[in-house]
């Protein structure tokens, strides 16, 4: 049992940074650069946890940002608690605003990402990460045993309920506090944090989505921005961008227009966008 309870969480936590370190704060947002390897080691961990097409995934993410709680939104709560949950992902295209040949660009003609997306078919992604997941569950009962297996596969749907969970809870403003005045709902949650790797200071992520930090107080724990700089600190990152509290909470007290851009502690400079906007970096 000591050795299944360790295989979970060991599991959880990879499978979890997958999803917020590699799918989000990565290839979502562009907020730090590594090599491809440190980045599909990262983006497959999520997609082990059945998060579906890196494509899919981060080009919803870019118009949920674009057009945040606004009825363009892939997942607002403003318009259903079971839209917001999982309504959105069994829609079987995309609609005529979300185009990952354009909000997508930088991801759509990777080999890899390429094969998971399947053509862009969303049944046939889904799908194929299943299949996938179930199959390096496969590979883990044969290897070692029932225990790690059914482990993995209890962490990984675990895990696939991060961001189901975050985008319902974090943008009903009564069950959170909002710290900056982004023209949203989002607000930070502290025990979603908690369960997603930091993610769910999500009204400091609102604020300054392209930045690799989102937890900015001391007392908001961001296990995926630990992640991050700890890669830096051994070389397998090149540049994070990085918002500072000072910086938004300067913002916060001025009107807050359309689009603000925000400096950033970076080796090279990239923008980190506050409001709504279409606020991911594309530079490498």
């Amino acid at each position: 049992m000591l050795s299944f309870a360790i295989a979970f969480v060991a599991f959880y936590i990879w499978h979890a940074l997958g999803v917020t370190v590699g799918y989000h704060r990565l290839i979502s947002h562009r907020s730090f650069s590594c090599p491809k390897f440190v980045e599909y080691f990262w983006v497959m961990a999520g997609y082990l946890a059945f998060e579906g097409s890196p494509i899919w995934w981060a080009t919803i993410h870019r118009a949920h940002h674009k057009y945040t709680d606004t009825a363009l939104d892939p997942h607002s709560p403003r318009y259903g608690l079971g839209k917001a949950h999982n309504g959105w992902i069994k829609r079987r295209k995309y609609e005529s605003h979300i185009d990952p040949q354009t909000q997508a660009k930088d991801l759509v003609d990777d080999p890899l990402y390429k094969f998971l997306d399947r053509g862009g078919d969303w049944g046939k992604a889904h799908k194929t990460a299943f299949f996938i997941g179930m199959l390096f569950r496969v590979v883990l009962l044969a290897l070692f045993g029932w225990q790690i297996a059914l482990a993995s596969i209890l962490a990984g749907f675990a895990v696939l309920q991060i961001p189901l969970m975050l985008n319902v809870v974090c943008h009903i403003p009564k069950l959170g506090y909002k710290t900056y005045a982004t023209q949203d709902d989002s607000v930070n949650v502290w025990w979603v944090a908690v369960l997603a790797m930091g993610e769910g200071w999500h009204n400091n992520h609102h604020a300054s989505p392209g930045s690799a930090k989102t937890g900015m107080r001391f007392f908001e724990f961001d296990m995926s921005w630990l992640t991050i700089i700890l890669m830096k600190q051994i070389g397998l990152v090149s540049r994070v961008n990085e918002a500072t509290h000072e910086q938004l909470l300067r913002l916060a007290r001025r009107p807050v227009p359309h689009v603000v851009t925000v400096p950033v502690v970076a080796k090279k400079h990239h923008p980190v966008m506050m409001g709504r906007s279409q606020s991911h970096s594309l530079s490498r």
